[in-house]
C-alpha cells in the first residue's frame, strides 16, 4: 500500500515543478519574464516613442531623399514594436508607460516632460534639446537631427545589449537583438549622409 502512495505523491511533486517550470518558460506569452524584461519594454516604449517624436518633427521640412526615406524606416519599424512591447507588459500585468504618443498626453507642453519621460535613459534628448530641434532653421536642422538621431540610436543600442545580457524573456531578447543589428545600420546610413 506504500508503494502506490509513494508514487502518487511522486507524480504530485513532479506536476509542482513542471508547473513551475512552464510559469517560468521564456518563450511563453505573458511567461516567463524578469525584471530585466519588464525594465527592457517600460524604457523602450519611452525612448521608441521619443525617436517617433523627432520623426513628427520632419514633417514638412525640406529633407534630402535619403533623409525622408529614413525617417519612414524609422516609424515603419518602431511604431509596431511600441505596441509589441505594450502588449507584453500588459500580458505580464505591468504598467504600462505614458508616452507623448498617447492621446491623453499628446498635446502637453514641453517635450519629454510630464509624459513619463526619463532623460536620464541612454540617447533621451531633453526637452530644451526638443525644443532647439523642432525651433531649427530649415538649413541646420536635417543635419542637428541626423546628429541626434545617431545619439539616440546609440542609445538604444546599449539598452538593448543589456537586455540581451540580462532578459529572460525569449521574445523581448530577439526583439533587443534586432533592434541592435537595424540601428547599428541605421547609424552607419546617418553617419553616411552626415558625410554628405
Amino acid at each position: 500500500m506504500r508503494h502506490p502512495r509513494a508514487i502518487a505523491a511522486l507524480v504530485a511533486a513532479l506536476a509542482l515543478v513542471l508547473a513551475g517550470c512552464s510559469a517560468s518558460d521564456s518563450s511563453g506569452d505573458g511567461k516567463g519574464f524578469n525584471d530585466a524584461d519588464v525594465d527592457f519594454a517600460s524604457d523602450m516604449i519611452r525612448h521608441h516613442a521619443q525617436a517617433l517624436q523627432m520623426v513628427d518633427l520632419t514633417l514638412g521640412r525640406d529633407l534630402d531623399p535619403a533623409v525622408a526615406r529614413l525617417t519612414d524606416q524609422i516609424r515603419a519599424a518602431q511604431a509596431p514594436e511600441i505596441e509589441k512591447m505594450v502588449d507584453w507588459l500588459q500580458a505580464w500585468d505591468q504598467k504600462v508607460p505614458p508616452t507623448s504618443r498617447d492621446h491623453a498626453n499628446a498635446h502637453a507642453e514641453g517635450h519629454g516632460q510630464d509624459q513619463g519621460m526619463n532623460t536620464d535613459m541612454p540617447g533621451m534628448m531633453s526637452a530644451e534639446q526638443m525644443t532647439a530641434l523642432e525651433k531649427a532653421p530649415d538649413g541646420k536642422f536635417q543635419t542637428m537631427w541626423l546628429q541626434m538621431m545617431i545619439d539616440h540610436h546609440e542609445g538604444a543600442i546599449e539598452m538593448a545589449r543589456t537586455q540581451v545580457e540580462d532578459g529572460q524573456n525569449a521574445k523581448a531578447v530577439a526583439l533587443a537583438e534586432d533592434i541592435v543589428s537595424a540601428q547599428k545600420k541605421e547609424i552607419a546610413t546617418m553617419q553616411d549622409l552626415l558625410k554628405g
